[in-house]
């Protein structure tokens, strides 16, 4: 790194904040509008930068890293989740990937719990009801949810969001279940009464509410393809604020039209933006646009997380949050 303050470049608007600080630590070029960056403008970006702060909608993959200048030496990932990164071709140019680990979970743990309920308490159809001006009053048998105390919950990846769902879970009464590469710590699977499963097959034909909490890799793409959605119970709904692409959504929105499960709450998409149509038009489930960070508070520590980084890199020192290729 040059002695001088480092050229960091961020490809998307940032808080207020957050962009303030930056201007005042290092020689940054702050977005204008908040759109993403086109490929050619990331192609300049990692041209001229000694840092590059790229968000979820940045494709940062081997291609682009092949026009990186000789300055590009960190990837300061604005964001937890790193799939959208080659983490490892970045390391093998000799630059380092570092991320915002733990900004999001508690805010994306509660998102998980707002869908669990939206969809079992049929949320979405009271709301409508209410704009349209339909309610006619209380109803013994009016949009009958179901109750989630004592509830089997599968929480699929058990890191620190699984885990705060978990938490979450159990203050509900529900029962938590859960599949991951390994299993938790004992004293971690206590604290929690967690109950692991091996195999995924298994969660998945016990549980009545699945929450994929894991990240995307190549071993998880279409973790949740038709076989398995075919194992769960009818009555059973899934949550998806992790990412899209762990859930094959045709075989989902045919499970859902099907009535093979009853309902789905999803924050993330397999296509990003590009919501399939299919799941806009099944009533039983309930859409958001990834929001599951959303908040004021949580973009705001991401933020002070991405400075952290940069700072500490800048100063000769390794970055407290970097990504190591062979923990993915």
């Amino acid at each position: 790194m040059p002695a001088e303050r480092p050229s960091v470049v961020v490809t998307r608007r940032l808080p207020e904040p957050v962009e303030a600080r930056m201007a005042e630590l290092f020689d940054v070029t702050l977005r204008e509008d908040d759109t993403p960056m086109t490929r050619d403008e990331l192609i300049d970006a990692v041209g001229r930068a000694d840092v590059l702060v790229p968000t979820v909608t940045d494709q940062i993959d081997a291609r682009l890293l092949a026009r990186a200048g000789e300055r590009l030496k960190l990837i300061a990932h604005y964001g937890s989740g790193v799939d959208n990164i080659d983490v490892a071709t970045a390391r093998q140019r000799g630059i380092l990937v570092s991320n915002t680990p733990g900004a999001s979970t508690d805010d994306t743990a509660d998102m998980t719990m707002a869908l669990v309920l939206a969809v079992t308490r049929r949320l979405p159809e009271g709301l409508q009801t209410m704009r349209a001006g339909e309610w006619t009053g209380w109803a013994p048998n009016a949009l009958l949810g179901g109750r989630i105390s004592g509830r089997r919950i599968g929480i699929l990846g058990m890191g620190r969001i699984g885990q705060a769902v978990a938490r979450r879970a159990n203050a509900f009464g529900m029962q938590v279940h859960y599949h991951n590469r390994r299993p938790v710590r004992d004293r971690i699977a206590d604290e929690l009464g967690a109950t692991y499963h091996e195999s995924l097959d298994h969660m998945l034909s016990r549980v009545d509410v699945l929450s994929v909490n894991c990240p995307h890799t190549p071993s998880t793409f279409h973790l949740l393809n038709a076989r398995r959605i075919a194992l769960m119970k009818p009555t059973a709904v899934v949550v998806n604020t992790s990412r899209g692409e762990v859930i094959d959504e045709n075989a989902l929105a045919r499970a859902l039209a099907d009535g093979a499960i009853a309902g789905a709450g999803l924050d993330v998409f397999e296509h990003g933006a590009e919501v399939n149509p299919k799941l806009r038009d099944t009533p039983n489930t309930v859409l958001l646009p990834h929001m599951g960070s959303a908040t004021v508070e949580g973009r705001l520590e991401m933020g002070e997380k991405v400075i952290i980084n940069i700072k500490t890199f800048a100063d000769g020192h390794r970055p407290p949050d970097q990504v190591v290729p062979g923990d993915l």
